[in-house]
């Protein structure tokens, strides 16, 4: 693949993760591939590639967009796109640095993460149980009801990316421990726990598929009616459709939504934010700190219910 053909490949990539997994209307997909496509066009007048630019490229570029005239605001929503797009060349592994980040206005505040509250996960996880026990059901299509239904006991047992949950080796099932090995991002390994009920869904899964094409994949999850494992569109598309089934709007949830949802609630019942790290897989505690709203809430509680003073406050 040329040059070009390679870059634009990157860029659609990216938009499909967009539409697929954070449910990206479509007059947003065109923002982004206009944003993206005029950085493609200035970093190749350099002689360069958009995905492997570097952090002056990108600071020449957003000079040219000034010298040009574009408002405050155009510019801020260019850089924005190349903030997201570089992010998910990192977390794919294409990169191993985001060049975006050093830029200025790059540290402000991130948005808080999309969660679903426990309640609202459970509804999910009950009905994925419903569907897999659910007697009509047999062949492929038990075994996708039970995929699906191992697939998010797991996810929200784990906190795992949804890249390293649908490529999760078959070895997986021959293991009797409490944790499983997990490769993420640069190959770093990493164990994390799995509870009772996703090592359950996961043996109900292991059965029904047994028979069926794919069961002899290297893949814990393979894609059934092609070869390798199932992809992340597919469950995103899957996950979706339980939400709507669970009466949850599809739009609040994704494989993303739930990886927060574990790492919140994990917070909000104790946990401490290095664990939350290690267990995330987040090389820096920087990236696990987008959560410390959900410490500084229960700190307020804390204090509110246990303080001394705060009970005087009250009388």
């Amino acid at each position: 693949m040329s040059g070009a053909g390679l870059g634009a490949a990157r860029i659609e990539s990216f938009l499909e993760m967009m539409a697929v997994e954070r449910g990206a209307a479509d007059n947003t997909l065109q923002a982004y591939r206009r944003d993206l496509d005029d950085a493609a066009r200035f970093v190749g007048g350099e002689g360069g590639r958009l995905a492997e630019a570097d952090t002056d490229t990108l600071r020449r570029y957003m000079a040219h967009l000034d010298a040009a005239g574009f408002a405050s605001s155009s510019r801020g929503r260019r850089l924005s796109s190349l903030r997201q797009f570089f992010k998910f060349l990192y977390a794919e592994g294409i990169r191993t640095d985001d060049p975006s980040s050093p830029m200025e206005g790059a540290r402000k505040a991130r948005a808080l993460p999309k969660i679903l509250s426990e309640r609202e996960v459970d509804r999910l996880l009950s009905r994925a149980e419903a569907a897999a026990a659910d007697p009509e059901l047999e062949g492929s299509a038990l075994a996708r009801a039970r995929r699906l239904h191992a697939l998010v006991e797991i996810l929200y047992a784990t906190g795992l990316r949804v890249s390293e949950l649908v490529s999760l080796p078959r070895s997986v099932l021959r293991q009797r421990s409490r944790v499983i090995a997990v490769r993420g991002k640069g190959g770093k390994e990493r164990l994390v726990p799995i509870g009772e009920r996703a090592r359950d869904a996961l043996n109900g899964f292991a059965e029904a598929a047994r028979l069926l094409p794919g069961a002899q994949s290297p893949w814990l999850f393979p894609a059934f009616s092609e070869s390798g494992h199932m992809t992340r569109q597919s469950f995103a598309r899957d996950l979706k459709a339980l939400a709507s089934a669970a009466r949850i709007a599809p739009a609040r949830v994704s494989p993303h939504v739930l990886r927060h949802a574990f790492a919140s609630h994990l917070l909000q019942n104790g946990a401490d934010l290095r664990a939350v790290q290690e267990l995330l897989g987040h090389a820096d505690i920087g990236t696990t700190q987008i959560y410390t709203h959900v410490l500084e809430e229960r700190l307020l509680r804390l204090v509110t219910d246990h303080h001394p003073l705060s009970e005087l406050a009250e009388d």
